[in-house]
């Protein structure tokens, strides 16, 4: 392969004649073969979006003139519609803790296509890093890459899921099946009641993550090298956020401290928290399916899952809870990335954090999973599931449980009479209970009646 001759503070070095990065790029690839992982897509893109912003408001700050503001949004645009563009970004995500290579990988190929663009040569430090640093720019890019993610992918799935579940209650509002506690027969709810149970989990975790909006849109942009805005024009944070509102259509503004935005990642934390949570409501939410759907001779067998794919490469009829499963690794995954980013924001030593592109894969990765996990639950497992009726109405009428209905007319003891002597008779509780007390049958069908139970309450 051909290579050409880069320089930089450090020297001279060959790259590949047809790479776009520098040599900063170069010395970054070689410092770090460490996993393979670059900083996923999202980010990239957020970060060059965030640069076109700069060069955007440096224009109209006049720090820099018209022509290269016009030829980086032609290559950013170039840039993000190049399937092939994070060949270009190639520098493994456990590098320097600032993430200043990756932050120069992006100078040094903007200015590559710039420089392309305008036939002239233009700096990757002091043209397209113009009124930034890495310190400041990379914590910018995390909340860009991720409040878009939130708003563009994990909310309207989260919404899908909360809609399927709601109308999947609504099918099925009319099934009373056995309740469990312990994983023990208890008194009987509805279909409706359990599901509305998970919509509930899902629109609260919803909720919990929208309220963190408005922090992810506060950016540390122009506070440069330590909060201080050291070479950078003054108004050049409003004028940043300005223009990247205007290309993404998110509103974005200052952080209300630069100083903190940039020495910490409160922010990202707290996401992967609420992240975390939604993630417990998913393997939640997973495992009563599983359970429900298990057997089908020897388990519960209140539903069927739709069946997608054999279950065995040597039992023959076989098929699993699938999407379930998946589920509930993703819950798994992302639980271990928020312990991952709970100790990477501590890092934060002074000035800087800098453990930020873990925290930002793992972040992006939480979102992105989780994402494509809720769709996959609503649309292949929770739509799509059927009831198996006589199975859940054959164990239901012949729950001993439904004696705490009696309770109240014949006391404590005599009930745990009356369940004793059914479970070990295996009788229904409705002919023990006619047997061992004065209640008419037409008292204790009322009182025994499951769907009157799931109503709750005296009367």
């Amino acid at each position: 392969m051909d290579n050409k001759r880069v320089s930089d503070s450090m020297g001279d070095l060959n790259i590949p004649a047809d790479a776009l990065y520098g040599a900063q790029t170069a010395r970054a690839i070689k410092n770090f073969p460490v996993s393979g992982r670059t900083l996923p897509r999202s980010f990239i893109r957020a970060l060059l979006l965030a640069k076109l912003a700069a060069a955007e408001a440096n224009v109209a700050l006049k720090q820099l003139e018209p022509p290269i503001g016009q030829a980086m949004a032609k290559v950013v645009q170039q840039l993000l519609a190049d399937p092939q563009m994070m060949s270009h970004f190639p520098i493994d995500m456990f590098q320097t803790g600032s993430a200043t290579s990756t932050n120069m990988n992006a100078n040094e190929v903007l200015a590559t296509l710039v420089s392309t663009s305008l036939g002239t040569q233009v700096h990757p430090n002091d043209v397209i890093n113009l009124g930034q640093s890495s310190n400041d720019i990379i914590p910018s890019a995390i909340h860009i890459s991720a409040l878009l993610a939130v708003e563009q992918s994990l909310l309207p799935s989260l919404a899908l899921l909360f809609q399927t579940i709601q109308d999947k209650a609504l099918q099925l509002n009319d099934i009373t099946k056995t309740g469990r506690t312990h994983l023990m027969d208890a008194m009987p709810v509805r279909f409706d009641q359990v599901l509305g149970g998970w919509a509930s989990q899902i629109e609260q975790c919803s909720d919990m993550i929208k309220g963190l909006r408005g922090e992810l849109a506060q950016l540390p942009a122009g506070g440069t090298a330590v909060g201080t805005g050291v070479n950078t024009h003054k108004e050049f944070s409003a004028q940043f956020c300005e223009k990247l509102s205007a290309l993404t259509r998110t509103e974005f503004r200052p952080a209300d401290n630069l100083f903190s935005r940039m020495a910490s990642h409160d922010t990202a934390v707290a996401l992967s928290g609420q992240l975390k949570t939604l993630a417990v409501a998913i393997m939640k939410i997973s495992n009563d399916l599983r359970w429900m759907n298990s057997g089908p001779l020897a388990g519960l067998g209140e539903i069927s899952l739709q069946p997608l794919q054999p279950g065995s490469s040597i039992m023959p009829g076989k098929v699993n809870p699938v999407i379930p499963e998946s589920a509930c690794m993703v819950a798994a995954q992302v639980m271990g990335n928020d312990m991952a980013i709970t100790i990477a924001g501590q890092s934060g030593n002074f000035e800087l954090n800098v453990m930020q592109p873990l925290i930002a894969v793992n972040l992006l990765e939480s979102i992105d999973i989780l994402s494509n996990v809720s769709r996959l639950l609503a649309d292949k497992a929770i739509a799509s599931f059927t009831v198996n009726r006589e199975r859940i109405e054959d164990s239901l009428h012949r729950n001993p449980i439904l004696v705490t209905a009696l309770s109240p007319k014949v006391g404590y003891v005599q009930a745990a009479k009356i369940v004793k002597q059914a479970y070990q008779e295996q009788r229904p509780i409705f002919e023990v209970a006619k047997a061992l007390t004065d209640l008419s049958d037409e008292e204790l069908k009322q009182l025994l009646d499951p769907e009157r139970l799931t109503h709750g309450g005296l009367e």
